[in-house]
């Protein structure tokens, strides 16, 4: 992702990142709904405290659980959606980059996206 970061111009200084949940999952797996619903409202805490213009939701699980159920990764990446003044970006969790080597051109695509978006909007990133 720092390599992504780079490439694009992106400071990595100028970016907040945050997990829907604050700890690991044991094994490392998906969090369960109801780890995620722990956890929630800390991070919509944090989202206060930053008052981000751009989200970025890197994977299916961080875009269920902010935006909805309804939404899937495959289909909505790549797409802007606003909410409540916030626009964000789904994408690719870096984690299926290694996976799926495929997805890194989408996932550049997407970054680039949020890039120009930014730049656009005059926010330092």
């Amino acid at each position: 992702m720092n390599q992504a970061f780079i490439g694009l111009g992106i400071n990595r200084e100028n970016i907040y990142i945050a997990n829907i949940v604050k700890c690991r999952p044991p094994n490392n797996r998906t969090p369960l709904k109801e780890e995620a619903n722990a956890c929630l409202d800390y991070l919509r805490k944090q989202v206060l405290i930053v008052k981000p213009k751009i989200i970025v939701l890197m994977g299916s699980t961080a875009l269920k659980n902010i935006l909805g159920e309804e939404y899937g990764i495959t289909a909505s990446r790549g797409r802007w959606i606003e909410k409540k003044g916030i626009k964000y970006m789904p994408t690719f969790h870096p984690a299926a980059l290694l996976r799926d080597e495929n997805k890194k051109i989408d996932f550049w695509e997407d970054l680039e996206l949020v890039r120009k978006e930014a730049e656009k909007d005059n926010l330092k990133i």
